[in-house]
């Protein structure tokens, strides 16, 4: 017998939630910001937001569904199962945040306060989760499916990034490597440099797109379900020892992009998330390429 669904809720600590477990106390958190010329009260209207959007989602999981939820601070320790309907509640770089530990569930976005968030993940409003959830599970159901970059090690480690992956040397000190390539992507080059980072369409709206426009690259962003990757190299040093003829590139559907360490350690991590992350040391290497999994994101 199969079970039913499970709507799972990916959630996020609220602003006022945060001030709560810093400050101890409402009053505490309000005078401190009150010192600071700014009311306490906007911060406490978003978390009621917030709050209400997650009673109402929760209120609209069909009662024959079994339901769950998460926080984003516990994602990497969540078992999301196959048969799971994950409904991001909060705001688009939640979405990123959930995505890495996805293996094609399909993912439902709601924007717990619109016109403030840009609403390029989270596109729904809580009236709206009902008919979503049911449109998840149907034959046929709309849903883009969203390129996604991945860092394989040599050593099998693996991570997952919706937006783009980064590497680099941790505390920002220069990072030293061998930057190669399979496929049509040219022989190795030595490097010291500021990391390197990899992104794709749904990253092309961010970080991305700022080392976009300063290279004045010519190669198109792409579009955020199309099966090609950007890379690009940060601030690379030119020495007798390393070069800077190989910055920037793209990555098609079977090219990779290889990096082998020469510095006591590199990290590498997704979307943003420095705690989950990929620590390599000198002599092992990383590929980087087109993800096999995508995010399916019901539309």
């Amino acid at each position: 017998m199969s079970l039913a669904p499970r709507a799972v809720l990916v959630h996020r600590r609220t602003e006022y939630e945060e001030l709560l477990a810093r400050y101890g106390t409402h009053g505490q958190a309000a005078f401190l910001l009150s010192r600071r010329g700014r009311s306490i009260d906007e911060v406490v209207h978003r978390h009621e937001r917030t709050r209400q959007a997650l009673r109402e989602v929760a209120a609209a999981v069909p009662l024959t569904w079994r339901s769950s939820s998460v926080e984003r601070a516990d994602l990497d320790r969540f078992p999301f199962a196959p048969e799971d309907v994950v409904v991001v509640v909060g705001q688009d770089g939640l979405v990123a945040n959930t995505a890495k530990y996805l293996r094609g569930q399909p993912v439902v976005g709601i924007d717990t306060d619109p016109g403030r968030n840009p609403g390029v993940l989270v596109r729904h409003r809580c009236a709206d989760t009902a008919a979503l959830l049911r449109a998840a599970i149907a034959a046929g159901g709309r849903a883009e499916e969203l390129t996604m970059v991945e860092a394989v090690a040599d050593d099998t480690q693996r991570l997952l990034a919706l937006n783009e992956i980064y590497l680099g040397s941790p505390g920002h000190q220069t990072a030293r490597y061998r930057l190669g390539g399979e496929g049509d992507q040219g022989p190795e080059e030595a490097q010291a440099s500021s990391g390197v980072l990899v992104g794709t369409g749904t990253g092309a709206t961010g970080w991305l797109r700022s080392l976009w426009l300063e290279r004045g690259s010519s190669a198109g962003l792409p579009s955020p379900c199309e099966r090609r990757l950007l890379w690009f190299v940060r601030e690379a040093w030119p020495s007798p020892a390393t070069g800077t003829t190989r910055v920037a590139g793209e990555l098609g559907q079977g090219q990779g992009l290889r990096l082998t360490v020469e510095s006591d350690r590199i990290v590498v991590f997704g979307d943003g998330m420095e705690g989950d992350a990929l620590e390599l040391t000198w002599g092992q290497s990383v590929r980087l390429g087109i993800a096999g999994t995508s995010l399916r994101l019901v539309t």
